[in-house]
């Protein structure tokens, strides 16, 4: 069943356009985990993703009689620009039909090669379905992104480019799965010359495809799914992949959102380069494996698949990271609502960093905070963190692994306070420091009363906060004192047209 595709591996002509990738060891993260962790950098290919291999591949042994008719391919990412730069390389008219859906920075980067890009339809399905019409109107060769054996075959070059780079034992290859034409390729390989090497296939939580196939003994379609890592979003197996899974994939793994965006970080910590979300599932999972088996000391392999990322996510994935580390806890407190309730509860927290604190004034008797702490000892810390808080008689919810509250509700607590009297509205600039909150609480003691106070960690020197405060007119003399001696930078926003319109 393998000599096939070793042959076509062999013979593959894909270093006609792409790299041989470096390995690199990500030392930092291996010091951390006590493994020997290296990245296989297929970000670093001509279109900054592996895709190239398997297009290239497959147009390269097309008959000239095809390649005169030209090759047609529907794509939202990586397999579009792939198949884009081997068409131009090898003279070959191309047609590209993405949906149109698709973020302009990708057409654009498509259309950067000079082949005929089409947007058709809103969804993939309505783009494939005008794909396979022009296919047979126009007498195109159609170029699949994973099942088909040239393709498999030019993926496969990754696997033996590892065995070469890296001589000493292999304990396990990691590799993300989509459709499947990736780990079919690396497995045929790997497993024909070192078979005792294991070959561990990652997938989303949410894009599982694979790893049902593989459950059920046969091929599934997913009903829907999840599109973070849209590189991989999937609802069917390939064919040919999935047989060559079914004999030569030791396991599958899923991770989590917040798993692949701690990932993204790790490999940006170690190669300065931010992948695209599938292009760190495979890391994600090799994080998931250490954890799972407790291993230590082994030789461990990551495909960093692609660095196509959307500028525009880059929040979103540094929003989710600390979470995917286990470093924060998002928690719902219930406090008393009286003045110095807020300082009684930072001193029950002790002085850990606060990652957010959201908080708007709804009765007079409780007040709701939602809170994020930054934990360095993982889900033991915060365990003990949670029963400090019951000890001390607070209400409290875990919001950690609640989606809507890390989607939404952190982005939507607050809110109009219909009974707030002599409100003043200050943004400050708090120096970016476990105690700045606590002692801005101190020196301000139980004079005032807090009804709104907003803050988000942005990774700079100074963290900016929104406070609203309740302040008499007969007293804000000693509050303008207070403001002075605190020392912190701050500006008053009680004529903002935001305040008017959604807080007050």
């Amino acid at each position: 069943m393998l000599t096939p595709y070793i042959k076509k591996i062999l013979q593959s002509r894909v270093y006609d356009v792409a790299e041989k990738t470096r390995l690199d060891e990500a030392k930092n993260l291996s010091k951390r985990l006590n493994n020997h962790i290296w990245i296989k950098r297929e970000d670093m290919q001509p279109v900054f993703s592996f895709k190239i291999r398997g297009a290239y591949n497959k147009i390269a042994n097309l008959p000239p009689e095809l390649s005169a008719k030209g090759v047609i391919a529907v794509s939202a990412g990586n397999h579009a620009q792939g198949v884009a730069l081997s068409a131009t390389r090898l003279k070959i008219p191309a047609v590209i039909v993405m949906p149109t859906t698709t973020p302009d920075i990708k057409v654009r980067s498509v259309q950067h090669y000079g082949v005929e890009v089409i947007l058709h339809g809103a969804t993939f399905d309505e783009a494939y379905q005008h794909t396979q019409q022009l296919t047979a109107e126009r007498q195109l060769t159609f170029i699949p992104p994973y099942d088909d054996v040239d393709v498999i075959a030019g993926q496969g070059t990754i696997g033996m480019e590892i065995l070469q780079q890296h001589s000493s034992p292999i304990d396990a290859i990691f590799v993300p799965v989509g459709g499947g034409g990736l780990i079919a390729g690396i497995a045929a390989y790997v497993k024909y010359c070192r078979p005792e090497i294991k070959i561990i296939g990652v997938e989303p939580e949410e894009s599982a495809c694979m790893y049902e196939a593989l459950r059920a003994g046969e091929r599934v379609t997913l009903a829907q799914v999840g599109l973070f890592a849209d590189g991989v979003a999937v609802k069917q197996a390939g064919k040919l992949p999935f047989e060559l899974a079914r004999h030569y994939v030791d396991d599958v793994l899923l991770v989590s959102t917040d798993e692949i965006c701690a990932a993204i970080k790790d490999i940006f910590e170690d190669t300065r380069t931010v992948t695209e979300p599938a292009g760190a599932l495979s890391l994600a999972g090799l994080k998931r494996y250490i954890q799972q088996e407790n291993c230590t000391e082994k030789q461990l392999i990551a495909i960093a698949s692609g660095a196509n990322m959307n500028f525009d996510r880059l929040g979103y994935v540094t929003e989710r990271t600390e979470i995917g580390e286990k470093r924060e806890a998002l928690l719902a407190v219930t406090i008393p609502e009286h003045p110095g309730s807020f300082r009684e509860f930072c001193n029950t927290i002790g002085l850990r960093a606060i990652t957010e604190f959201n908080y708007r004034y709804a009765d007079a008797r409780d007040a709701h905070v939602f809170v994020g702490l930054r934990l360095s000892q993982g889900q033991q810390e915060k365990q003990n963190l949670l029963n400090t808080l019951n000890s001390q008689g607070y209400a409290v919810v875990d919001m950690t692994d609640n989606e809507m509250a890390k989607l939404h509700i952190r982005h939507l607590v607050g809110g109009r306070a219909q009974s707030v009297a002599n409100e003043r509205l200050y943004r400050f600039e708090f120096p970016e420091r476990p105690s700045a909150l606590l002692h801005f609480l101190t020196l301000m003691g139980h004079r005032w009363n807090i009804s709104l106070f907003h803050y988000r960690n942005h990774g700079a020197a100074e963290g900016r906060v929104l406070v609203g405060i309740q302040v008499a007119d007969t007293e804000l003399d000693e509050f303008k004192a207070f403001l002075q001696k605190l020392a912190y930078p701050s500006w008053e926003e009680a004529n903002n047209p935001a305040y008017h319109l959604f807080l007050n």
